[in-house]
């Protein structure tokens, strides 16, 4: 990105405006009023109006719920104004219409549910009130619970009941010494649900029939007048949108002086473009205004040179040319150069210039496409400083295949990959989209470990006869084969190991913006303590007192039963050892008393958290397990490895042994009984299938999903990461529905 600055007199600073925003490239900086003698511009005469009128636009748009969506490029009329008046007054006019009638809709809707109960009642209304000696109540509720109450109430000394469906009217007369509400007094525990008598002379039926006509009468209307509301937005829907966009960018010019430094006669203004683009802007400026503007490209902000790879810029003071030259008498102030984040811009070649308006450059996000909906999740922290090193590539990597790693069912990844593209054909929003594309690359990965796994919902594919591909199944989950699940336990501690390594790798990289020195003791010495930790805990040094599956070449060691591996020899694991010692020396001389107390959670605990990749395959892995259990049933093999019990594949062995002569473990729902019992328990296999398995498919995305997102944004994001760029927002806008 290259710093640029254009001064000019007031004369053409609408010209200058205009040309920048249609160039659609420089990124604005804002001028911090911190020059004596200059002053934030005030918006160009017009723009209050253009505001105004654009709020109008937008609430029409609001009302008629028009959507960006595509319409061809047109021209804006000269009477747009007069068109625009009636457009709104026509609208205006139809919405308080629609308003009334929701209205007195609404309190159509309140009096229909009011005098329901009494039309199912059926005794007119006037028989429920006006009496001086007896109380009259009229509710919901259990008529056995009300008349019981009743029954055993001093306060009342008779009374009558009246049921119609659920609703129950009660006539009583008090006692002589019954309080103002002897019938509420009664019912004191018994859940009834009191109805006000409505004030109608008509009969409950009657009225109830009234208020409904009227409510189609008034929801005809509701209709008429969206109606009208749609032929509105199919004739000047795509009227609006031009005429918003063209107030947009009207507006936009007209309050860019805002971000300008101005004097009476004289602009600057600063930015940030992208350097391969800087001959451009200045060849748009030059055939705009010719010489009445200068253009200087005050320094170029170099990635590399924040790592120590390039010199950096010049740090003293300058002074700029004057603001322009029909205004010798205003020369601009001193400029001090900024330091942008330790130093990550170099002075532009030739150019005599300084930063003036401090600013660390924008950053736009470059990664190769199927990365770019994963760039949602980096944002979803901060956006990358330009001086920091994009994670997205390596979220792409890493998220779905540790998510496909933990599912690993092809039944679920083709659930997932729907959802995904659900989500993705829903959604308008770009974070929408991105989000559905993650779930459809999170669901092929699952997959393809559920391939590898040989599980479709649970169901070993080999068992029911459908093992035939190779490659299906070389891997286990570990459920039943416990050597499966300590690999599993090794291979997330080495993914961990791996992990962290490339974040610290990038943190060192990042930090040598601040100095080789701040690189060595901030990162480079937490490299050496974690691994030299672990590689002195998988060398064969004091072999006997570490975890027997870890290293060494006995019947537990799993490395070395599946890959030959025993474990390094003892002299490097002393060296890994030293390590270890020199990395904590180094962070405690770097960064203190609180590094040294961090060590055991860096080191150590940092990497023990990736066992949680195991703990969710177990998880989900065991809770299919069960659901699958309850449905076949199964059969347990002397060896202890459980089959389930499928129905009518013709199957007469398990693992060499005949059917009949095992037992069966649990015999399974589809199993279950003769007759109408076998009938239902299948019914029930089938709801307990389909049920247990969405449950274990949706706690599969909070498990799996919020678990690798967690080991991404806290151990992985934690070494390197800081975040808090400013997002590339170039000055300007791109026209889809208007034409200049």
């Amino acid at each position: 990105m290259s710093k640029v600055s254009m001064a000019g007199s007031r004369g053409v600073m609408p010209t200058v405006i205009e040309t920048i925003h249609d160039l659609n490239l420089v990124h604005l900086s804002d001028y911090d009023g911190s020059w004596e003698g200059f002053d934030n511009g005030n918006p160009i005469e017009g723009a209050d109006d253009a505001s105004e009128k654009l709020v109008t636009v937008r609430a029409l748009e609001s009302t008629l719920d028009l959507s960006e969506e595509d319409t061809a490029p047109g021209t804006i009329d000269d009477d747009w104004e007069k068109r625009l008046e009636e457009i709104r007054t026509r609208v205006n006019d139809l919405d308080d219409q629609r308003s009334e009638v929701r209205e007195e809709l609404r309190q159509v809707d309140e009096k229909i549910d009011q005098v329901a109960p009494f039309a199912e009642l059926g005794i007119d209304l006037d028989l429920l009130s006006g009496y001086d000696t007896v109380d009259v109540l009229v509710g919901e509720g259990s008529h056995d619970q009300v008349e019981a109450a009743l029954e055993s109430a001093d306060e009342i000394r008779a009374y009558e009941t009246f049921t119609g469906g659920d609703v129950v009217a009660i006539v009583a007369a008090p006692s002589e010494d019954a309080g103002t509400d002897p019938i509420d007094d009664a019912l004191v525990g018994v859940e009834f649900t009191r109805h006000s008598v409505p004030d109608t002379e008509k009969s409950p039926k009657a009225y109830l029939d009234e208020l409904e006509a009227r409510k189609r009468e008034l929801e005809s209307e509701i209709d008429d007048i969206d109606a009208e509301f749609d032929q509105i937005k199919g004739t000047e829907g795509s009227f609006l949108l031009r005429v918003e966009e063209e107030l947009t960018v009207e507006v936009q010019r007209a309050e860019a002086p805002l971000q300008f430094a101005t004097t009476k006669r004289a602009f600057i203004a600063e930015g940030w473009i992208p350097a391969d683009d800087y001959d451009a802007l200045v060849s748009a400026l030059n055939d705009a205004v010719g010489d009445s503007v200068e253009i200087e490209e005050l320094e170029q902000a170099d990635y590399e040179a924040a790592h120590g790879a390039a010199a950096h810029g010049d740090d003293g003071g300058a002074t700029d040319e004057e603001a322009a030259a029909d205004e010798p008498d205003e020369a601009e102030p001193e400029k001090p150069r900024a330091a942008t984040d330790g130093g990550t811009t170099k002075a532009a070649a030739g150019g005599q210039g300084a930063v003036t308006m401090d600013d660390d450059p924008p950053v736009i996000l470059d990664n190769l496409t199927p990365a770019k909906p994963f760039e949602v999740m980096v944002k979803m922290v901060n956006q990358p400083k330009y001086s920091e090193l994009d994670p997205t590539l390596l979220i792409f990597l890493t998220y779905p295949f540790a998510f496909g790693f933990m599912i690993g069912d092809i039944g679920y990844g083709i659930l997932y990959m729907l959802m995904g593209y659900g989500a993705w054909k829903i959604f308008d929003s770009d974070a929408g989209k991105a989000i559905g594309t993650i779930g459809i690359w999170a669901g092929v990965f699952t997959i393809i470990f559920g391939y590898l796994y040989d599980d479709f919902f649970g169901v070993h594919m080999a068992d029911v006869g459908l093992g035939f591909l190779p490659g299906a199944g070389v891997l286990s989950k570990g459920l039943q084969l416990g050597e499966w699940a300590l690999l599993w336990i090794i291979l997330s501690i080495l993914f961990g190991i791996v992990h962290l390594n490339v974040g610290l790798v990038m943190g060192f990289v990042n930090e040598l913006s601040h100095g080789l020195k701040a690189a060595v003791y901030e990162r480079l010495s937490w490299i050496l303590a974690m691994n030299g930790l672990f590689v002195w805990i998988f060398s064969l040094h004091l072999v006997e007192q570490k975890p027997g599956f870890l290293v060494g070449t006995g019947e537990e060691a799993i490395l070395y039963q599946f890959v030959g591996f025993a474990g390094l020899p003892e002299i490097v694991g002393l060296v890994g050892l030293g390590a270890f010692l020199v990395g904590s020396v180094m962070v405690g001389v770097g960064e203190g008393v609180a590094g040294v107390f961090e060590i055991p959670a860096w080191a150590f605990g940092h990497v023990l958290s990736y066992l949680r990749m195991v703990a969710v395959l177990l998880a989900k892995g065991g809770m299919a397990f069960a659901v699958n259990l309850l449905v076949f049933g199964a059969y347990d093999t002397p060896e202890g490895y459980t089959y389930f019990n499928y129905p009518g594949f013709g199957m007469e062995t398990i693992s060499g042994y005949e059917y009949e002569t095992l037992e069966p473990g649990f015999v399974g729902l589809i199993h279950a009984g003769d007759g109408i019992v076998a009938v239902i328990a299948i019914l029930a296999a089938i709801v307990v299938f389909v049920l247990g398995h969405v449950l274990v498919l949706l706690l599969g995305i909070t498990a799996a999903g919020i678990q690798m997102l967690r080991l991404e944004y806290v151990e992985f994001f934690q070494k390197f990461y800081e975040g808090g760029g400013e997002v590339y927002d170039p000055f300007g806008k791109e026209r889809t529905h208007s034409a200049e």
